[in-house]
């Protein structure tokens, strides 16, 4: 007999940057500023993250492209992987990710890809401690998620490999 099970993910919306608490704004400013550094010259879609940390540092990424697809890596495993380099030891509390399309307005939140939501739930295992996501445009709608692993239901982890 087979069973149905439904995963829902509860998350908060804002109606823009001003609605936010102050310390989820200034990371996302962060954000939407690391934009400007992404090496995007094949999508011209222009991804930046800003990382806080545990020791109160912020940290930035972008996305990074090159001509042999799909070689390029996304902002937001460029900021984990920063953050892993310089500081091995203190965990990802939050991140803010904003995007600049060049083709088209930059309004709408935007959610990490596949590979990103894996190696957030791998940083998550690493640390035992959740990451907020602040995912937004460069203006409009901001969605926060309490919980990053919220958005990989059925995740592989080390535990699969048991």
């Amino acid at each position: 007999m087979e069973t149905k099970t439904r995963h829902t993910i509860e998350f908060d919306t804002y109606p823009d940057i001003a609605a936010l608490p102050a310390a989820d704004a200034a990371l996302l400013r962060q954000a939407r500023t690391a934009t400007r550094d992404a090496y995007a010259p094949y999508s011209r879609f222009r991804v930046g993250a800003a990382a806080l940390l545990e020791n109160g540092e912020v940290l930035t990424g972008t996305n990074q492209e090159n001509a042999s697809y799909p070689v390029g890596i996304c902002a937001e495993r460029t900021v984990l992987s920063v953050a892993s380099g310089l500081h091995p030891n203190v965990p990802v509390l939050a991140i803010a990710v904003s995007y600049d399309n060049e083709l088209a307005p930059s309004v709408a939140p935007i959610a990490p890809c596949g590979i990103c939501r894996q190696t957030l739930m791998e940083y998550q295992a690493r640390y035992q401690r959740p990451i907020r996501l602040i995912l937004a445009g460069l203006s409009g709608q901001v969605i926060v998620v309490t919980d990053s692993a919220d958005l990989m239901p059925l995740s592989f982890s080390a535990n699969s490999m048991k």
